[in-house]
């Protein structure tokens, strides 16, 4: 039987930096759009796999409508996008039988089709209870950047071990050459994890870090990745628009 994966696209309105940060223009286009499209690239491999928005704002639908983009609603009050789909699953997908949800940041506008589509393959042939992405990185800023988060990665092995806003792993001995691990946040859950997950209190490592990925490891859950080298510009600012448009335009 053919496996199938949901990707889910939580994209609220209200944002204390960047209001209405999903429907903002690209290079003329809603951001949101351009996260679909890579996400849609990511299925071709995966029959029966589905793309939607996971909104709880009547001006993102119709955006999402109006460039007949798959979009369903989830008003409720939420903390976290992960209980947002999970609502969105369990309402609108749980009979279709799909084998993993995928959850994408609805402001990754240079989201890849192929990373989605390895990450994806790699969860279904596996026994991790989630899937993610990191990347390598060298760059001393990013390494102390609090919101860079960080990743204990093995790559022999694919395990997360631990995820910090601090830059782990520490290097004692000052040997250099140090493996060094960024966190891109895309998670793939299994369905009944995903509904495990969102049961759960938060842990007191989550509350430290704020990090809710460190609930699913404390709860003896665990965590593998696909090591990526695709750039991710996630959209957190206006400003932050216009960088991406140089990306896109080759700059």
């Amino acid at each position: 039987m053919k496996q199938k994966a949901l990707i889910l696209i939580p994209a609220r309105y209200a944002s204390s930096r960047f209001p209405g940060k999903p429907i903002a223009s690209i290079l003329g286009r809603p951001m949101i759009t351009w996260v679909y499209e890579g996400a849609l690239k990511a299925i071709s491999k995966f029959p029966g796999s589905e793309v939607a928005i996971v909104t709880d704002d009547s001006r993102i639908e119709d955006v999402c409508k109006k460039h007949a983009l798959n979009v369903v609603r989830v008003d409720d009050d939420v903390p976290s996008g992960s209980e947002r789909i999970q609502l969105a699953y369990e309402r609108h997908f749980s009979e279709k039988g799909f084998d993993l949800i995928i959850n994408v940041q609805g402001d990754e506008p240079l989201i890849k089709g192929a990373v989605l589509s390895e990450l994806i393959e790699f969860h279904l042939n596996s026994n991790y209870d989630v899937g993610t992405v990191v990347k390598s990185v060298s760059d001393l800023a990013e390494k102390t950047n609090p919101n860079k988060v960080k990743a204990i990665y093995n790559k022999e092995s694919k395990m997360c071990h631990y995820f910090s806003r601090s830059p782990v792993p520490f290097d004692r001995e000052n040997v250099g050459g140090v493996p060094w691990f960024l966190h891109v946040g895309i998670y793939s859950f299994r369905p009944d994890v995903l509904k495990k997950f969102c049961s759960l209190e938060q842990t007191e490592n989550e509350k430290l870090e704020c990090l809710e990925q460190l609930r699913i490891l404390d709860n003896s859950m665990t965590i593998g990745a696909i090591l990526s080298d695709v750039e991710f510009l996630g959209v957190d600012t206006p400003e932050d628009i216009k960088s991406v448009e140089e990306v896109l335009n080759g700059k």
